[in-house]
């Protein structure tokens, strides 16, 4: 899996946050989506490594602008179970 953190400029409002989760899913199927207008940032998990032309583009159409994207191999936690 991995983890995707976009740097967006442009979110004002939760609405805002609202636009570009909808912009975001219907570019990419992700696990887990996390947005925030007061850090400027959307945090994606995908299964596979996300086109980052495509979601450029997905989210330029809706007037954000994506500044930066960074890219990490992401590990679930809690995967050790106690007996």
């Amino acid at each position: 899996m991995t983890k995707t953190t976009l740097k967006i400029d442009g979110m004002m409002c939760g609405m805002c946050e609202a636009h570009v989760n909808d912009a975001i899913r219907a570019c990419v199927p992700v696990k887990k989506l996390t947005t925030s207008h007061s850090k400027g940032t959307s945090v994606l998990v995908t299964e596979a490594p996300v086109n980052e032309t495509a979601l450029r583009a997905a989210l330029d159409a809706t007037g954000y602008r994506v500044v930066s994207v960074q890219s990490e191999p992401y590990e679930k936690r809690g995967l050790f179970h106690r007996r």
